[in-house]
C-alpha cells in the first residue's frame, strides 16, 4: 500500500546569497529516500536543518534552480532569520 502524499517524508535545500540573489534558490528537493539523503547531507555538513512539512509541501513545486516565489518570502525570510540568530550566537560561543 502506497502511503498518502502527506505522510512521505519531504526535504527541500535552499540557497541565498543576498549580493548575488534577488531571492533565495531551490537547490535540492525531493520526497522519501531522496529526502532523507537530502537531511543526511545537510547534517553531515554542518548545514542547520528545520522542519515545516507544509512549507516542504509548498517548495518542492518550485523546482530545482528556480527562485522562490514571492508569496513564500515571508515564510522563508522568518526560517532564515532564525537560522542567521542561531549561527550569530554559536559565532559568539566560539569565540569566548
Amino acid at each position: 500500500m502506497k502511503e498518502k502524499d502527506d505522510q512521505v517524508k519531504k526535504a527541500v535545500a535552499l540557497k541565498y546569497e543576498p549580493d548575488r540573489d534577488g531571492a533565495p534558490k531551490v537547490i535540492a528537493a525531493g520526497k522519501g529516500e531522496i529526502a532523507q539523503k537530502i537531511i543526511d547531507a545537510a547534517a553531515q555538513c554542518g548545514i542547520p536543518i528545520h522542519a515545516d512539512p507544509e512549507l516542504a509541501q509548498a517548495l518542492i513545486s518550485v523546482g530545482v534552480g528556480c527562485e522562490i516565489p514571492p508569496d513564500l518570502y515571508a515564510a522563508v525570510a522568518e526560517i532564515l532569520a532564525l537560522l542567521y540568530t542561531l549561527d550569530d550566537k554559536n559565532s559568539r560561543k566560539n569565540i569566548e
